[in-house]
């Protein structure tokens, strides 16, 4: 076996990620009542079960498009397709973006799994400072979002460089050191 991680490893994480997502969208669901706020730390961060209708963050949650959620589930379909054959791509060494392709996958799956089961997501991490509020969001938002920003360092980071072979100077003699 090599030291290169296998792609299994990557599937984990997108499995882990999944689980976690649904986990605690049950458990709010379970627990809270719809719109039910519970400041874990006062003027900072609460939990607040709100059904999201629209994309992530709560874009275009209160448009009235026809077919919304078989539209966002459709895109969602196409963002996995798309995502999966970019990672299937790419090199076994570019452990980064990979990892961070599987948060995305994980996410993106989590939110679809509750927009095909319930026609819209459950959100429900509430973050705010005096009057600037966040919409809320879940666990499978946190995973796209780190994904994309750890994508984002691949991308800025400097590549390694790799040692050059040394190659013989044309102008030295044969057999002189």
């Amino acid at each position: 076996m090599t030291a290169e991680p296998r792609r299994t490893s990557y599937l984990l994480i997108s499995v882990v990620v999944v689980a976690l997502d649904q986990v605690t969208k049950w458990l709010v669901h379970q627990v809270m009542e719809l719109h039910e706020t519970r400041a874990l730390v006062e003027g900072l961060l609460s939990l607040t079960y709100v059904r999201n209708r629209g994309a992530a963050f709560g874009i275009l949650s209160d448009a009235e498009l026809p077919y919304q959620s078989v539209l966002f589930s459709a895109v969602s379909l196409l963002a996995l397709a798309a995502i999966g054959v970019y990672a299937w791509r790419l090199p076994a060494s570019n452990r980064l973006a990979r990892a961070a392709l599987a948060l995305i996958m994980g996410g993106a799956l989590g939110n679809l799994m509750d927009r095909a089961r319930l026609g819209y997501v459950i959100d429900f991490v509430d973050v705010f400072w005096g009057p600037h509020h966040w919409p809320a969001f879940n666990v499978a938002d946190s995973a796209i979002s780190v994904g994309v920003a750890l994508l984002l360092l691949d991308i800025v980071r400097p590549a390694a460089t790799e040692p050059k072979p040394e190659v013989a100077s044309p102008t030295q003699p044969a057999g002189a050191e």
